[in-house]
């Protein structure tokens, strides 16, 4: 006997209903993925799964991290203060001295470091492509690494000019600076390029560091460069104090200084150099030890805490290394007032009174 025509409405309801349900499930499993995918920007979360530094891309948009904001700002504020020093550098003529130059490399590289931090932010939670983020990181170890390695050309012409001040201007001193620049910035490029070209933890989670997506070796070698570098400074430091303590004493003979005086002019100088290398170990020390000792389990918190004094260095080094410099600051006031002249005159310099 046939089913009445109710009885068959009644059964095509159910089976409607019943199909509705099971796509309603299978969408709430997908959010709930995606939520927690979501969650995953440039840093991992910090609770459960990869906790370190997450420099590769993700699909769904992200919740704002505070530590990204920070360091974006700290971006701005670098990007802000070198590219007032590189555009000093480069209007004025009379700053094409060996010491400017390695001067505006520091300020060029720091200025990129602070390009790459803003980047990254808008590239992680706007743009959120792999390719991308890769070229943004490849930028930051460029940047950071030729900022650092501007610093020791820096200390070396430093030494050089007191150890050799008799032949500092010559000839032979620009060729050293440009053989000096080219090394510094032609390492930069490798260590940056290594992971666009593939040298990276993307297909593999295990090989990560805490900066993804920078593999463990990778940041190991970064890490063992910089203490290399940093113990070339501090020897380079320590002879630069012996030679100023040794010509604040021989000045104090030849003009019958007091002890007092000679006192105070070393102490002046040696304190000046404490706080340049001081500045930088406190601000780069923290990061290194930690690429050394951690990996991608580790919580987000201790990589932020890290990298964030690291950046300020690059906030810091126009204060110690050019605005502290009276040729700039004399073009900055000119600036200031409305009055510039790039062929202002200045009084040439050695790198030991900087």
């Amino acid at each position: 006997m046939p089913e009445p025509l109710y009885a068959q409405n009644d059964t095509k309801w159910k089976l409607v209903l019943s199909l509705r349900r099971s796509h309603l499930d299978v969408m709430n499993k997908d959010t709930s993925h995606n939520s927690t995918e979501g969650q995953q920007g440039w840093f991992a979360a910090s609770n459960g799964g990869s906790s370190s530094l997450n420099l590769d891309s993700v699909v769904q948009p992200l919740a704002l991290n505070p530590w990204d904001v920070v360091l974006c700002i700290s971006g701005t504020i670098i990007s802000c203060e070198n590219a007032i020093v590189v555009a000093v550098i480069f209007y004025t003529p009379a700053f094409r001295t060996p010491m400017f130059l390695l001067i505006g490399s520091l300020a060029i590289a720091d200025f990129l470091a602070g390009l790459g931090l803003i980047f990254h932010f808008a590239f992680v939670y706007c743009i959120q492509s792999q390719v991308v983020n890769l070229i943004t990181v490849g930028l930051l170890v460029t940047s950071f690494t030729a900022s650092v390695g501007s610093l020791l050309a820096i200390t070396v012409d430093r030494y050089l000019s007191l150890y050799n001040a008799l032949t500092y201007y010559s000839e032979r001193t620009v060729t050293r600076t440009y053989i000096m620049l080219i090394l510094t910035w032609g390492f930069s490029i490798c260590f940056g390029l290594l992971p666009v070209m593939g040298w990276n933890c993307l297909k593999d989670v295990s090989t990560c560091s805490i900066v993804k997506p920078l593999t463990k070796n990778h940041l190991i070698i970064l890490s063992i460069s910089f203490f290399m570098v940093f113990a070339v400074m501090l020897q380079l430091y320590v002879q630069i104090c012996k030679i100023v303590c040794r010509h604040a004493h021989q000045i104090a003979l030849q003009r019958h200084f007091l002890a007092t005086s000679h006192y105070v002019t070393t102490r002046k100088g040696i304190s000046t150099l404490a706080v340049i290398l001081g500045t930088f170990a406190s601000c780069w020390l923290p990061f290194a030890i930690y690429c050394l000792l951690g990996d991608y389990t580790y919580p987000a918190l201790y990589t932020y805490m890290t990298v964030l004094p690291a950046t300020y260095n690059s906030m810091i080094n126009p204060v110690i290394y050019a605005f502290r410099n009276q040729e700039i600051q004399k073009v900055l006031w000119t600036v200031c007032c409305g009055c510039f002249s790039s062929t202002m005159p200045f009084r040439s310099r050695s790198p030991s009174d900087v």
